[in-house]
């Protein structure tokens, strides 16, 4: 990672405490402004560099694979923002949202299940998210309202995890 590149990831990650949920870890103690939108673009751009990566049960990192909740906790740990491992886990996180494409903002996350949160991807707007794809075997980015099957789990919720503290669900 060149140095100017380091200096903006730092940058971001001392700014990020004053914008995230409360069930969100943040991992910098440092408060300084910056703009939501900038740390939502920051996850997506994240997210979109590990397209094409292996899906891997249990992975975490660009080299070994990911599945979805580590791709997710990947995405998450490069801005310094901690979350669970599971699926299941991330789906408690921040705050919930409707499942509705009109209130989504990119760097929501979207959980997926019937019953119970089984999958999870990153919201990135005009209805598609980035998630680790068992059906692709890679990191893909999908539309929400993809067809549904054995091998596809059904949209389920969402999940805030940057906002303004005085923001509230919607």
């Amino acid at each position: 990672m060149s140095a100017s590149a380091q200096r903006l990831k730092d940058s971001v990650a001392t700014r990020v405490a004053r914008f995230v949920s409360r069930p969100v870890e943040v991992q910098d103690s440092a408060v300084l402004e910056i703009p939501e939108q900038t740390l939502r673009d920051s996850m997506v751009a994240i997210a979109r560099r590990q397209i094409g990566r292996r899906y891997v049960l249990g992975g975490t990192t660009p080299s070994g694979g990911f599945d979805c909740s580590g791709l997710v906790r990947f995405v998450l740990t490069a801005l310094r923002l901690g979350v669970p491992r599971t699926a299941a886990e991330q789906a408690t996180s921040g705050l919930a949202v409707a499942a509705d494409t009109g209130v989504l903002r990119p760097g929501d996350l979207v959980t997926f299940g019937t019953s119970r949160v089984h999958h999870v991807g990153i919201y990135t707007g005009e209805g598609r998210f980035i998630h680790a794809s068992v059906k692709a075997g890679k990191v893909i980015e999908s539309s929400i309202t993809r067809q549904s099957s054995p091998l596809i789990q059904r949209w389920s919720g969402a999940r805030r995890l940057l906002a303004l503290r005085d923001t509230t669900p919607r």
